[in-house]
């Protein structure tokens, strides 16, 4: 049965491992690293916790492991449940359960995260983008009789526009989408070269949030035998920038076999759609 991937948070169950009897020796920080290691071989992993036990609970540390699929979380706890790992004594591993069976709006990853999905399985060159428009809407203010004022420091706040599409030849799917941002500026302070600096951080803030749009738009199809086709459906809010054509549902099967590839460029952008589910650490045996 082929699984759908969408380029959100994961938030299924399904898609969460909760591992316990963790040991108490080595440091939350270093216990991360250590299951990031042997769990990142199973799939893309978005987040692994370390939380120390309660109280009741003794020493050590229980985690929370939140995969993309479900399928990998599946086959990740049946290949390490009662196995030791990385330490001497074994751990236990289920998947997750929520005390509140509640339904949540899937929200979107940054672009950021997007990036790592898409290089993971359409490989680092097996997609792009393309900026179709980056406008600047910043408003000027009134103009003044003083000829001696810095032309550029005449604006109250930055605002950028942008319009692009991301691309998957291999596919042959195009994905538009749309984003804006803006920077407020003080006057009396902002000199040429912090104007300058401000000015490049709202126009790569414009692309981030175009190319999120873009991405919501995709759906990583994995089929059992491991090939990999791409979902693409418009949404309903339609903008002037995308066109009837490009908004035209769209779905093409590719007979490549997935294959991981390495992240792409990093972004400083914080994981503002991370959202935490509450699970029930397990009674020891």
């Amino acid at each position: 049965m082929a699984e759908l991937v969408p380029f959100a948070v994961p938030t299924g169950s399904d898609k969460t491992l909760l591992v316990w009897e963790l040991s108490s020796g080595p440091t939350a920080e270093a216990l991360q690293h250590s299951l990031f290691t042997v769990f990142s071989h199973f799939g893309l992993l978005y987040s692994v916790r370390v939380f120390p036990n309660a109280a009741v609970a003794g020493p050590g540390f229980y985690a929370v492991i939140k995969f993309y699929s479900a399928r990998d979380a599946h086959r990740a706890q049946k290949a390490c449940n009662q196995k030791q790992l990385f330490q001497k004594s074994p751990v236990k591993i289920r998947l997750g359960t929520q005390h509140k069976a509640v339904q949540h709006n899937a929200l979107a990853l940054n672009s950021s995260r997007c990036q790592e999905l898409a290089n993971y399985y359409f490989g680092f060159n097996g997609w792009s983008k393309r900026i179709i428009k980056l406008q600047d809407l910043s408003d000027p203010e009134e103009e003044t009789e003083n000829e001696d004022m810095v032309a550029p420091l005449q604006r109250q706040s930055l605002k950028f526009f942008c319009a692009l599409e991301v691309v998957l030849p291999s596919y042959e799917c195009r994905s538009p989408g749309v984003g804006m941002a803006e920077e407020p500026l003080d006057n009396l302070e902002e000199g040429p070269l912090s104007l300058l600096m401000k000015r490049k951080k709202t126009q790569k803030l414009a692309i981030q949030k175009a190319m999120t749009d873009a991405f919501q738009k995709l759906q990583i199809v994995v089929l059992e035998s491991g090939k990999i086709a791409v979902a693409y459906r418009s949404c309903e809010e339609v903008t002037d920038a995308r066109t009837e054509e490009e908004l035209q549902d769209l779905i093409q099967v590719s007979c490549f076999s997935r294959k991981p590839c390495g992240q792409g460029e990093e972004e400083c952008l914080s994981d503002f759609s991370f959202e935490e589910q509450e699970f029930t650490v397990p009674e020891l045996d």
